[in-house]
């Protein structure tokens, strides 16, 4: 399951009126380590029952976490490959 989809869950349990720490438990008894931490849980908690509708994370900014891509990799091992001596900065 991905954050988007425990995100929803939440969401639909909060909408219910259901507290933090069960929707928590809930969690953690189907899926384990992979559920998200109370503290998490309780928050997103919160923000849907103070009104956030949207399940998806806001912009933020600073380096993309996709900046470590396949083409990325190819594109520098041509590089080294063509000139292993080559600084990049």
């Amino acid at each position: 399951m991905n954050t988007e989809n425990f995100r929803f869950y939440i969401k639909v349990r909060t909408a219910i009126n259901i507290e933090a720490r069960t929707i928590h438990d809930e969690l953690h008894t189907v899926f384990g380590d992979e559920a998200p931490s109370y503290r998490t849980a309780a928050r997103w908690a919160q923000w849907f029952h103070e009104g956030r509708e949207e399940i998806e994370d806001e912009e933020r900014s600073g380096r993309p976490v996709t900046a470590t891509t396949l083409d990325n990799i190819e594109e520098i091992r041509s590089i080294v490959n063509d000139d292993p001596h080559v600084t990049i900065a």
